[in-house]
């Protein structure tokens, strides 16, 4: 028989420890959460179902887009006991300049239909956190703006081929003089992937005033308010566009580039130059011999060619093919610290991370954005603790494998 009494008060007193909220509702709801999927539910809540699945969509059947989480999945690390991980260092260089972390924001376009604060809120994270952030074409904020927001941070500019080449170069020029260090060409999209998530939506730029959304918007009122309210919602580097973004890249981009336009571009371009939407060795070879700095293993995030090759999957041959002349980045599918260690241990310099941050920035901008950055970068350190590695230079490939 157990003998029970009363509790005494001095017994209770240490068990009973309410935590006092931080900050406002906002930050309390930020703090909370532990995970990108954790944000990424507070998204889900937070925006217009069409806006939610444009970021969270990918193209057709999205079955690129799950086999690239189910790669990360298989990830197996080798860890190694009674190594002092009391201190490890993330930090790495990135185009010959430092990064606190292997980790670029990477271009995402139409940014403030996640959140009014758009790009300006990102480059400024981007700054204090000491990484990079790569500008879109398609973004809505300038590539002046975004310098006048983040005058600190390492900005790239991601550029796409238009039919219109004078427009094009005219963007590069105007990059060069906003004094962004590096072009991101993406050369995966000579047309517009089949994003059916966008079309069941009847999504388009801007947003429509249908009975759908303006029944959504009873549900999401902040989110439309402050749509309404301040400045238009437009690409910052285009004309207006009142249809779908499919019919845009369909109109505007390049189905024509070829090799030399990588060559061409690298000849009137100073700085560093990173080609992405690389999956096959000899195009990293091939565009390697153009001139490119760097070349980014991509899918686009699953969102052109469905059924693609797996970017972890493929960053191995390609880091063989090209990782003695040209530094190797990958994105698709990085959505933990965990991930990006994987990565690095695979060969690659560093990761591009968009939905991740998007996520954030929905859930509640410039501090959402912080707190993935937050997120991934503490994800980053415990992992690389656990796996008994101090420093990046110990993620070698020997720690990593995939499992069948």
């Amino acid at each position: 028989m157990v003998e029970r009494r009363a509790p005494r008060w001095s017994e209770l007193r240490d068990l009973v420890r309410p935590r006092r909220p931080p900050g406002n509702a906002e930050a309390r709801r930020l703090a909370r959460a532990a995970t990108i999927g954790d944000l990424r539910e507070i998204a889900r809540r937070r925006v217009p179902r069409a806006v939610f699945d444009y970021t969270d969509g990918a193209a057709a059947a999205e079955i690129s887009l799950r086999r690239s989480r189910e790669a990360f999945e298989r990830v197996e690390f080798a860890p190694r006991v009674l190594r002092d991980v009391s201190v490890v260092d993330p930090a790495t260089t990135l185009l010959g300049e430092p990064a606190a972390l292997p980790l670029v924001l990477a271009p995402t376009g139409f940014t403030r239909l996640m959140h009014t604060e758009g790009e300006s809120a990102v480059g400024r994270v981007a700054q204090r956190a000491g990484i990079p952030y790569a500008l879109s074409t398609m973004g809505t904020t300038s590539v002046e703006a975004l310098a006048a927001a983040a005058p600190g941070a390492r900005r790239w500019f991601q550029l796409y081929l238009w039919r219109d080449r004078d427009a094009s170069a005219a963007l590069v020029q105007r990059a060069r003089t906003a004094g962004y260090e590096a072009l991101v060409l993406t050369v995966d999209t000579p047309v517009a992937g089949p994003r059916l998530r966008d079309v069941r939506n009847g999504f388009t730029i801007p947003p429509a005033l249908t009975l759908a959304t303006v029944a959504n918007a009873a549900v999401h009122p902040r989110w439309w308010i402050d749509l309404l309210t301040t400045p238009p919602l437009e690409f910052a580097s285009l004309r207006s566009w009142g249809g779908t973004v499919a019919e845009l890249v369909d109109r505007v981009f390049e189905p024509a580039a070829v090799l030399a336009d990588v060559a061409a571009l690298r000849a009137g371009w100073p700085g560093a130059l990173v080609v992405k939407g690389i999956l096959d060795a000899d195009d990293a070879r091939a565009v390697v011999d153009a001139g490119a700095d760097a070349v980014v293993v991509s899918d686009h995030g699953g969102r052109q060619l469905d059924r693609s090759p797996t970017p972890l999957e493929r960053l191995p041959g390609i880091v063989a093919a090209v990782g003695d002349r040209a530094e190797v980045y990958v994105d698709g599918g990085i959505l933990d610290g965990a991930d990006v260690v994987a990565a690095v241990a695979f060969g690659a310099r560093a990761c591009l991370v968009g939905r991740a941050y998007l996520y954030g920035l929905m859930a509640g901008g410039e501090r959402g954005v912080a707190r993935a950055v937050d997120i991934l970068g503490g994800e980053v350190t415990r992992t690389m603790q656990l796996l008994g590695a101090a420093s990046v230079a110990d993620l070698t490939p020997e720690r990593v494998r995939l499992r069948s």
